[in-house]
């Protein structure tokens, strides 16, 4: 998404219901004892570390994105939403972070996986800036096995979207993983298979601590 059209299609679609999730089930996973350094790759606009921070604005949190207009909208959401103390946006390439090895306590994403492609360098990433003993929190959609359950699915969670909208959820899911070709993935990098679980209809969910 790097025009500020599909940016701004993308931000206008109603993601509070994923997002709450998302973050649920995020602090749900982490300790309170957990550190309070926290990556977000992929941020887009920056909607999840927003939302993130209002439950716990003492977390930190560096959210990175390759999209320069994805991250002028999410600058303007932070600025809106008074947490330019918690959150900071950065333009990175997921697949080449300028991080030192383990730097953060905690790596999210959300929906950024299907749209890398060699989602390999990605996780390998992300599992490298990780703090041993950190967590590592990772959600994106997962691809249907029949085109006719992909349109239920569109159907279904964007009756409402405009026809865009419509066209890059539909586009996202074409592109999306298979739950087997993300565990396939994370056993390269030693985590168990079952560490990567069918979280709803349309979401795959990656959890583990790094050892």
């Amino acid at each position: 998404m790097d025009t500020f059209e599909e940016a701004f299609e993308y931000d206008s679609m109603d993601h509070s219901q994923v997002n709450e999730v998302f973050c649920n089930d995020f602090f749900a996973a982490r300790s309170l004892t957990d550190g309070v350094q926290i990556l977000d790759v992929g941020t887009g606009t920056a909607q999840i570390p927003i939302e993130i921070c209002k439950r716990n604005p003492n977390l930190k949190i560096t959210a990175i994105d390759l999209a320069e207009s994805m991250l002028e909208l999410g600058n303007k959401n932070i600025k809106s939403s008074g947490l330019q103390a918690s959150i900071t946006l950065a333009k990175v390439d997921s697949k080449k972070m300028p991080y030192p090895d383990e730097s953060f306590d905690q790596v999210i994403s959300n929906s950024i996986i299907h749209h890398i492609p060699n989602p390999l360098e990605c996780f390998k990433e992300m599992i490298r800036v990780t703090k041993k003993g950190g967590l590592l929190f990772v959600r994106d959609l997962l691809r249907p096995l029949l085109e006719n359950e992909l349109l239920a699915i569109v159907k279904m969670h964007a009756s409402d979207a405009t026809p865009k909208q419509k066209q890059l959820f539909t586009d996202s899911l074409h592109a999306s993983l298979s739950l087997g070709e993300v565990r396939e993935m994370v056993k390269l990098f030693g985590f168990d298979a079952s560490t990567v679980v069918q979280s709803s209809n349309r979401h795959w969910t990656f959890t583990a601590k790094k050892s």
